[in-house]
């Protein structure tokens, strides 16, 4: 059924007024929306695979053919999205999809950003927002006794993860400025570079990039990062971290920061959080745990325990837009004391003057790096009310299951070798049948995967492990079967043989070429 050629079309507006949203143009309002999700609806009902292949300088084309200076009717316009965005999306719902950390979305969350932009509040202030600002500032209450935080918590709504981890920097930055002051006053005179001098950070080595990129946007430039290695299960080493803190206050550096990760990127391994802890409070440093892939495991009564530790961080990302099933952008930073959130505490008289109390205008701006900020939080709210917590726990648990059952499968093949253990729900593995060894199955990885995208009917990622190229299976959909799984894998061997014939051929028709052919002689 094609939903824009049913339903009623709005037409063209007497004038641009006529395209806002207001009281009088309501029911042009139900009609523009309900031609768009029509057209999402048709679009995903006819998605029989993940992508189409679509090379960039296709799309581009399509694009660029378009005059953005000749305006059209809505109609017009979706259908044109149609051709030019949708035919060629890339569809996080198909079981063939086991790229990137993207998952499908929670159908209350979908209707919750109907919400969110129709009404289109701003989340800085109290007097742009009203009991949204009391629905986010309870979901973090709620989140923080997830956590094991009783009390005494606050935290904020951001963008995502990169955002969240540069916030919980922010604030360890803040902290080890502030008691650098109280040991020597005068230093809070001296330029900043100079106080950031001898700060370090420490985290694993599979650490997310935007810890070191914090340390960029902070100051502290990336060599501030100390990246301790990984055992086999790619879990940070704690008697590494240990030693190479000692060292270092022997040296006269600082420890700013510990940052744990809970759900690495690649590999889905939750660090040992407990120790780090421990070590953190002992050299004085903030202590972080970024869980934005692992946090939905506390939606999970079951799963919940692998994060045993969390509760002694000092602040904790989480990206509700993994493994919580919310669409992007839905992320936070929750700290264990609201006040932390002091650190970065400003005031402007035409937002949040100093002089209004939280009682009288609870504004949520001075702990946000963002001024307008959407209502992200409805999203989770709404998914809550239908699902509650253990509907999504249950659907982190059919991902990481679904996970396990697919280690099994791939090691059990022949044609398969798996980098590490299953931690969460990624697969880090070489199509490397009998008689080629790791680094000549690392040379197939592009070619392999460039098939099978190629193909559009799986869509798989690659990764490197210590400078060997990997690829990698990312399973966030509940609704993927272990005979999906194994359907990919039968891609990936089928995409991996043709590489490695075709690489075989290559090699072989440059040594039947003579090499003084490419010699300069008398003849030449």
């Amino acid at each position: 059924m094609n939903t824009l050629a049913a339903l009623t079309d709005p037409g063209e507006a007497p004038s641009p007024l006529g395209q806002l949203l207001n009281e009088e143009n309501t029911t042009r309002y139900l009609q523009s929306v309900g031609l768009a999700h029509g057209v999402v609806a048709d679009a995903v009902r006819s998605a029989d695979r993940p992508s189409t292949g679509a090379r960039p300088e296709e799309v581009a084309a399509l694009v660029d053919a378009v005059d953005l200076d000749r305006p059209v009717d809505l109609r017009t316009s979706l259908a044109e999205l149609e051709r030019i965005y949708l035919k060629d999306a890339v569809w996080f719902h198909h079981p063939g999809y086991a790229m990137h950390l993207n998952c499908p979305v929670a159908l209350p969350a979908l209707a919750a950003e109907a919400v969110i932009a129709g009404v289109n509040t701003s989340m800085d202030t109290w007097d742009q927002s009203g009991g949204a600002t009391m629905i986010e500032r309870r979901l973090i209450r709620w989140t923080a006794g997830l956590i094991g935080w009783e009390s005494g918590a606050d935290g904020v709504f951001t963008s995502g993860g990169t955002q969240s981890n540069l916030q919980a920097m922010l604030l360890a930055r803040g902290r080890a400025l502030a008691a650098q002051a109280r040991l020597d006053p005068d230093a809070a005179a001296l330029p900043m570079p100079e106080r950031l001098l001898g700060l370090r950070i420490y985290t694993s080595a599979d650490s997310h990039f935007s810890i070191a990129n914090a340390a960029d946007l902070l100051g502290l430039g990336r060599a501030a990062v100390v990246a301790i290695p990984t055992g086999e299960d790619r879990r940070l080493d704690p008697a590494a971290l240990e030693a190479r803190l000692r060292a270092d206050r022997r040296r006269g550096l600082r420890p700013m920061a510990v940052v744990a990760t809970a759900g690495t990127t690649d590999f889905g391994a939750i660090d040992p959080l407990p120790r780090m802890a421990r070590a953190a409070r002992e050299h004085g440093a903030w202590f972080h745990v970024d869980a934005a892939y692992g946090g939905g495991l506390l939606a999970s009564s079951r799963l919940a325990p692998l994060l045993e530790g969390i509760e002694g961080a000092d602040s904790v990302t989480l990206d509700f837009h993994k493994t919580w099933f919310q669409p992007v952008a839905c992320s936070a930073i929750v700290v264990r004391r609201a006040a932390d959130l002091d650190l970065i505490r400003h005031h402007s008289d035409y937002l949040n003057p100093a002089s209004v109390s939280d009682a009288e205008s609870p504004n949520q701006v001075h702990k946000s790096l963002q001024t307008t900020r959407r209502f992200d939080a409805l999203k989770l709210w709404t998914t809550l009310r239908v699902l509650g917590r253990e509907g999504i726990g249950e659907l982190v648990e059919g991902v990481v299951d679904l996970a396990r059952e697919a280690e099994r499968v791939l090691t059990e093949r022949g044609d398969m070798a798996l980098r590490a253990p299953v931690q969460l729900s990624t697969l880090v593995f070489q199509y490397r049948p009998e008689g080629i060894d790791a680094d000549e199955a690392g040379r197939l990885v592009a070619e392999t995967r460039r098939r099978v995208l190629a193909r559009g009917e799986a869509n798989v990622a690659s990764t490197t492990v210590d400078g060997v190229p990997h690829l990698k299976l990312t399973l966030l959909n509940p609704a993927m079967t272990q005979g999906g799984v194994s359907r990919i894998l039968d891609l990936v061997a089928d995409a991996g043989r043709a590489a490695l014939s075709a690489r075989r051929a290559d090699v072989r028709d440059a040594g039947a070429h003579n090499p003084a052919d490419h010699l300069i002689t008398t003849e030449a």
